[in-house]
């Protein structure tokens, strides 16, 4: 989408900070964008309006999503229905309250800072955000980021479509007087009634007034894990908050019924019970989901991964892999030590014979020295024969670590460990050698630990009975990362000392070639190999 931008004749001031306009949809953190939670992760400044009471529903919603790295500009109301001293009365209350939020945002955007300010819904839909804009869109680069509706929700759960054909669908707000309410509603096909609450009774009696009663739906915080739905004249007027939406599907769809999901009385427990239980707290069958988060942060998480991350009711893994993912308070985190495989295995697979949907986080890929094989080979016991078990790769950190320079596995190559916790060092070093041998590159996981810092010298040792002192080798260290560094060398070079557990290396074949390129090194295996053919 191309930039909202308004301005006096000149533009916006180029070295100012852009006002981002972010919905955020109607509750549930899985119906956010992929764009507007891009946004909110990497946010200069993340605003949000609240009661005085200081909780703010849009935080809430975005907080899977948060980096934790942004300055925080909590926009509290003074008031919000209660009567006020303020001399303009509320109007005047609210009016200054806005002036004076705006300047606040005004400051981080003239310092250069990028402002997200979040919107529940979409942000021109009935939002507090439309004040900002109003105030700052003239002077600001401005770019605002639809959401899903309230009225989307608030059908979806209901599973009835609002409009067909030619039917004509009106909203209105629950603040219009009961006559006027009646009349709109007599004169439409298919209304959503927005902001209820205090207004509910007078949006009851003009759904009677109207004649629209008996085809009147009611939904309560629309996909939030309290969610209600319900018929409008069984509702308890008593108990119905400003998130509630009154539903009157048009005359094609009134036939169809409701959705057949649970409907929560007020004040029915969401704690302690099966997320996506159905009645009665029954639920589908469970199943692990294997999967790669790749060598560092959210840039490098394939969507399919996003998705069951997203889906799932507990992670399973060892604890800095868990770190990488936002924390979701719907779900359980049970982290290990990275030691612990066969156990942290079994763990996934009782709870998903028990009915919950199971992520195994692994860093990198999961089926390249990783959680996949573990898991697997668990699941072979005939005990969990009928547990679903399921891969989805990820980015490996060799891949990274190659294209972070070139190209070096760019040819046949080889994946070896060096770690000799699960197999004898002899194996490794018989690997290591039939793999120089055979003139492969050689990319190497898990190079060095406290317990044996010598098996870099002792691979290099290895390799180079078989391998020229010139060839390429590159230190790819925490690769996307914060820590990331790379190092090009040789394996006569090779320093065991700037290697760690955190790097991986790659070992050039005989026709690895290192050119320099803008002051930089690139290396990369040809395709070709000796006749000078070129494969594939």
């Amino acid at each position: 989408m191309s930039p909202d931008v308004r301005g006096p004749a000149e533009g916006p001031d180029s070295t100012a900070g852009t006002l981002y306009g972010v919905g955020l949809g109607p509750g549930d953190p899985e119906l956010t964008t992929i764009k507007a939670a891009r946004l909110v992760r990497d946010a200069d400044v993340l605003a949000y309006h609240s009661a005085r009471h200081g909780r703010s529903i849009a935080r809430r919603i975005a907080e899977p999503h948060l980096s934790g790295t942004a300055i925080e500009e909590a926009l509290v109301y003074p008031v919000t229905t209660e009567a006020t001293d303020h001399p303009g009365g509320y109007q005047g209350a609210i009016d200054d309250f806005y002036a004076e939020a705006a300047a606040r945002l005004a400051a981080h955007l003239d310092a250069g800072r990028d402002v997200v300010l979040l919107a529940e819904g979409d942000p021109l839909f009935y939002g507090s955000y439309m004040h900002m804009h109003k105030r700052l869109a003239g002077r600001y680069r401005t770019e605002v980021v639809p959401g899903v509706t309230s009225i989307s929700a608030a059908s979806a759960a209901l599973g009835r479509p609002l409009v067909e054909r030619d039917e004509v669908l009106t909203v209105l707000p629950g603040t219009l007087p009961r006559d006027e309410l009646a009349r709109r509603l007599a004169d439409t096909d298919s209304a959503a009634v927005m902001k209820l609450g205090r207004t509910f009774g007078a949006v009851r009696d003009a759904l009677t007034d109207s004649g629209k009663l008996d085809r009147a739906r009611y939904v309560e915080r629309a996909t939030m894990p309290d969610q209600r739905t319900g018929a409008i004249a069984e509702v308890d007027p008593g108990e119905v908050p400003y998130f509630a939406i009154a539903l009157v599907p048009g005359e094609v769809a009134s036939s169809v019924p409701d959705a057949e999901r649970r409907v929560l009385p007020p004040g029915d427990p969401v704690e302690g019970g099966v997320p996506g239980a159905g009645e009665g707290g029954v639920r589908g069958p469970g199943e692990v989901v294997v999967v790669g988060t790749g060598p560092a942060g959210r840039d490098w998480l394939t969507p399919q991964v996003a998705a069951a991350l997203a889906e799932a009711d507990d992670l399973v893994g060892y604890g800095p892999y868990l770190d990488r993912v936002p924390p979701n308070p719907r779900q359980t985190r049970h982290a290990s030590d990275n030691r612990v495989e066969s156990e942290r295995s079994a763990h996934a697979l009782e709870l998903a014979a028990s009915g919950r949907r199971v992520a195994v986080v692994s860093a990198g890929d999961p089926g390249v020295f990783a959680m996949a094989t573990a898991v697997l080979e668990v699941a072979a016991e005939p005990k969990y024969r009928d547990v679903t078990v399921r891969v989805l790769p990820g980015l490996s950190a060799a891949q990274a670590v190659s294209a972070s320079v070139g190209a070096p596995l760019g040819h046949d190559h080889a994946l070896i460990s060096l770690s000799d916790r699960l197999k004898p060092w002899d194996v490794v070093a018989g690997r290591l050698a039939a793999a120089a041998a055979a003139d492969l590159a050689i990319a190497i996981y898990n190079p060095r630990s406290k317990a044996r810092p010598w098996q870099v010298g002792a691979a290099r040792d290895v390799l180079l009975e078989h391998r020229a002192p010139e060839t390429p080798v590159v230190l790819g260290r925490d690769v996307g990362g914060a820590g990331e560094r790379i190092t090009v060398t040789t394996l006569g070079e090779l320093d065991p000392e700037l290697v760690d557990m955190r790097t991986l290396v790659i070992v050039g074949s005989s026709t690895t070639r290192v050119v320099e390129r803008g002051g930089a090194p690139v290396v990369f295996t040809p395709r070709h190999y000796g006749s000078g053919t070129t494969t594939g």
